[in-house]
């Protein structure tokens, strides 16, 4: 646990959503349950083992001593979940929670929820994908599947996108996400499509072609999506998705499937569309296997389709 303490004692203030310490990276020797993340003005701890209430105490002192010298002027509000068995017991350590609790990265404003759920409302290890579409949308009608709460859209939008479609069969998730667009002030240009794309794609195709389709599903997820099933299903539909140079964001977090597997399927169901580059995971986010680690790739279509032949 030593080195998560000492992360504690050097959290610096900040006002963006954020990691401070990623155990689950195997960097940290002894510490591999622990992450704690910043969703201002609130402190979330997560343990992927059972943990004491000694254990707690001690962390929760040291958030305490930090607090203290850092912002002595605020209280600390602090949330503990305790993760296992696709179960998630969460407890409010001390102080309170935003009943609408809104956060910030580089300027985007993203509703999360804390007290409930193991997903918090926006992923904190993609915040360079978000970055890489904020910077790659403009002109550019988006497809964005697996949409969940729609930070991507909010983004794509910030960076000039014409139109963003949002596909995801949660409607409770599509709802946060139509919350997060007027937070940043975004009245029109997004559509939302409560939908699972694997019953028909009529409504998906007859929107498009894309100039930048996003990917984004879940791992493994009974009833969604199972990534070594269900992704090359998706991979097969690329290439009618996308207009000439079109760029497709292909996102996997799955610690047992290397970045080869999507590769081997791109290679196997996509073969026209050119990879491009790997986008590089927030530095504190850094694995002892880049294997393992989140994959986000990105794929370009040709600048011409091919002839059809005889």
């Amino acid at each position: 646990m030593r080195a998560l303490l000492d992360a504690i004692a050097r959290i610096e203030p900040g006002t963006d959503a954020r990691r401070v310490f990623h155990g689950r990276g195997g960097l940290h020797p002894g510490c591999e349950q622990w992450t704690l993340d910043a969703f201002p003005p609130v402190w979330l701890l997560t343990s992927f083992q059972p943990v004491t209430d000694d254990t707690l105490t001690v962390i929760g002192e040291a958030l305490q001593a930090r607090w203290r010298q850092i912002a002595p002027d605020e209280p600390l509000n602090w949330v503990f979940q305790c993760r296992g068995d696709g179960q998630a017991d969460t407890r409010l350590m001390t102080g309170s929670v935003p009943e609408q609790h809104v956060v910030s990265e580089r300027g985007a404003r993203y509703l999360v929820h804390v007290l409930k759920g193991q997903n918090h409302g926006l992923f904190l290890d993609m915040a360079e994908g978000r970055q890489w579409v904020r910077e790659h949308a403009a002109g550019h009608k988006v497809l964005n599947l697996f949409a969940y709460t729609c930070a991507f859209s909010v983004v794509a939008l910030q960076g000039g996108a014409k139109q963003v479609v949002n596909v995801d069969m949660s409607a409770g998730a599509m709802a946060t996400g139509q919350q997060n667009h007027p937070l940043n002030a975004l009245k029109e240009g997004a559509s939302f499509l409560v939908h699972d794309i694997f019953k028909t794609w009529g409504k998906i195709t007859r929107g498009g072609p894309y100039g930048l389709v996003i990917v984004d599903p879940p791992s493994h997820q009974k009833g969604s999506f199972i990534a070594t099933q269900d992704y090359i299903k998706l991979i097969r539909r690329l290439p009618d998705l996308l207009r000439p140079e079109g760029r497709v964001l292909l996102c996997l977090n799955a610690p047992q499937l290397s970045p080869a597997f999507l590769m081997d399927q791109m290679q196997e169901a996509a073969p026209e569309l050119v990879f491009e580059e790997r986008l590089a995971n927030p530095a504190v986010f850094a694995d002892v296997s880049d294997e393992r680690s989140l994959k986000v790739l990105v794929y370009r279509a040709p600048a011409v389709a091919k002839a059809a032949t005889a």
